[in-house]
């Protein structure tokens, strides 16, 4: 099983760049996360996030689904169900598991699958940048912005880790960027 991890800051475009991505390789499936946040106007329970009560991530955790789990902001919970992901490899016609998480998982990820993981950075050009996305989406307000701020640079600082870092400055030009990064992987022999 080979996976792709897309991770960055929020509002740096990893999603955008993830589903950018799956139209235009064969065979990569999404692995929807889970999250106690609640859904967003348009988000769909099980196609966006499985959206978990915080005693349901709770209960599933201490069952042993979660291949991991981070608390991203205070309250919130995500994490990748241990199950979705091993039912999606199994599938014959998956090359690879395209996981859109944290920067934590993603590096819990990378030291749990190795070689069989590659790690995807989604960097903005700026912090100024990203506080400008961030305010035009307006799902959250100012004091929300700030703490988004704040993990980014956390999240920045830890990009050194990843195997590759995309800085996304044109959408266009990251895409394509992504896309010849994962086909290189999807050709790799399995173990390389």
């Amino acid at each position: 099983m080979k996976l792709l991890v897309l991770t960055a800051p929020s509002g740096a475009g990893k999603t955008t760049i993830a589903r950018r991505l799956m139209a235009e390789v064969p065979g990569l499936r999404f692995s929807v996360s889970a999250t106690t946040r609640p859904a967003r106007a348009g988000e769909a329970d099980d196609v966006h996030y499985h959206f978990l009560t915080p005693e349901e991530f709770a209960s599933r955790l201490a069952a042993g689904e979660f291949l991991e789990h981070q608390e991203v902001y205070p309250g919130r919970l995500y994490g990748t169900l241990r199950p979705e992901l091993e039912a999606l490899a199994a599938r014959a016609d998956v090359r690879a598991v395209v996981l859109d998480i944290d920067v934590k998982g993603a590096v819990n990820i990378k030291r749990l699958y190795g070689d069989a993981a590659r790690t995807l950075f989604v960097q903005p050009p700026s912090l100024a940048a990203l506080a400008t996305r961030l305010q035009a989406r307006g799902t959250e307000d100012d004091e929300r912005i700030a703490v988004r701020l704040e993990r980014a640079e956390m999240e920045i600082a830890m990009a050194h880790e990843f195997d590759v870092v995309v800085v996304n400055d044109d959408l266009d030009a990251a895409v394509a960027e992504t896309v010849a990064h994962v086909r290189a992987f999807l050709e790799e022999p399995a173990g390389a």
